[in-house]
């Protein structure tokens, strides 16, 4: 036979530095995506949380569904909703999308 069979050396272990450079390009991707995504929506979530926790009666609110009514009552979860004169919803409180109008304190002394 005149053909001589080639063996392949062996690879070098990598150095410290060439796997850190493998895993940069993820590193940075999994930054990106924090400041782009998952941080935004924390944002947007505890401010939901705060304006659903502030409801009190006389707010009018929209609801998931598209309701727009004004709080009659407030309870644990859920709050009663008056979406025309005479018709009352429960809804959850979770379910409230957004204050379409806040009702002012009213002054003690007036």
């Amino acid at each position: 036979m005149f053909v001589t069979p080639a063996y392949a050396q062996a690879a070098g272990a990598p150095s410290g530095a060439a796997s850190i450079a493998q895993f940069a390009p993820l590193i940075l991707i999994f930054v990106i995506m924090y400041f782009l995504m998952i941080r935004p929506q924390q944002k947007r979530m505890k401010e939901h949380r705060a304006m659903v926790e502030a409801l009190k009666k006389g707010d009018e609110v929209v609801t998931q569904g598209g309701l727009i009514g004004k709080v009659t009552a407030v309870r644990e979860g859920e709050v009663e909703v008056e979406i025309a004169p005479g018709v009352k919803t429960r809804v959850v409180r979770s379910s409230i999308t957004g204050l379409v109008t806040k009702t002012a304190p009213v002054a003690a002394n007036s």
